[in-house]
């Protein structure tokens, strides 16, 4: 191999290193979600509803430091998405990002105590970091200021989509855009409908301000699975209203396709997964 072409190879080997992107969940649920991205030579963790030592823990067991995590990206003020981001801020000394109606609503409900380093951003608006940039979209979602993320580098693009109220209008159209998508598959109707939960429980989960279903999900994912779509991974699947097994089977019926299908666990971290 001459010396040019072996040149030539380093270079493009180097380039595909740099856009690559790696995500796995640490936990996904009405108990605690946490997200890891890793992209472009940054990391980044989406929302801190595990405590700091699960959180530390379980990325370790993923060969990574919590204390080289770039930033806390925080979607809404849900005690299950914002309820440790005091401890991630204070103990691992990582910038806070989160846009300051969410903040200013979490600081009333939840323990936060003090966070020093804390950087707004708009619910439509983009963050950068180096050359990866973080597109946020407000949701209906009921909350104060809530926003779902889609993560580019190069050219790369996943989607973190939970806690999205309703289909509203563009999202089908973002996520047929994605490589990757973590996606709420958060009920099956007929669980929600025979469940213990109260009736103004029921009726918020399944309203325009509460979360979306299996069907929901893999309606949104048939439509975008002929693009670039490589895989997703169902989130924040309900305790009590959902199982892993009948998510994956309502998707497997619906969408009709080989797109490769992972749920993100309550409990335990998720595979690292690849785009």
């Amino acid at each position: 191999m001459s010396h040019s072409l072996s040149s030539s190879l380093t270079i493009v080997s180097a380039f595909q290193i740099i856009q690559s992107m790696i995500a796995f969940s640490l936990q996904s649920g009405s108990n605690g979600n946490c997200i890891y991205i890793e992209t472009g030579g940054v990391k980044l963790l989406f929302d801190a509803g595990i405590n700091g030592l699960q959180a530390e823990k379980k990325l370790a067991l993923r060969g990574r430091n919590i204390r080289d995590v770039d930033a806390v990206i925080i979607s809404h003020d849900h005690g299950d998405h914002i309820r440790y981001a005091g401890v991630y801020q204070r103990k691992y000394r990582l910038p806070l990002y989160v846009t300051k109606k969410t903040f200013d609503t979490a600081i009333k409900q939840h323990p936060l105590s003090k966070v020093h380093d804390v950087r707004y951003f708009q619910s439509d608006g983009v963050i950068s970091f180096k050359k990866v940039s973080v597109r946020a979209i407000p949701t209906p979602h009921d909350s104060a200021d809530g926003a779902v993320f889609v993560i580019a580098s190069g050219n790369k693009r996943l989607g973190i989509m939970t806690d999205l109220g309703h289909v509203f209008d563009g999202l089908g159209d973002v996520i047929s855009t994605l490589d990757a998508v973590f996606i709420e598959s958060n009920y099956d109707p007929d669980m929600l409908a025979k469940g213990h939960y109260p009736a103004f429980l029921k009726k918020r989960i399944q309203g325009p301000e509460g979360h979306l279903s299996n069907i929901e999900s893999a309606e949104l994912l048939r439509e975008a699975s002929s693009g670039n779509l490589r895989w997703a991974c169902l989130a924040h699947l309900s305790e009590h209203n959902n199982n892993p097994s009948l998510a994956i089977q309502t998707h497997r019926r619906i969408i009709h396709s080989r797109l490769p299908l992972y749920i993100a666990s309550r409990y335990a971290s998720s595979d690292i997964f690849r785009v």
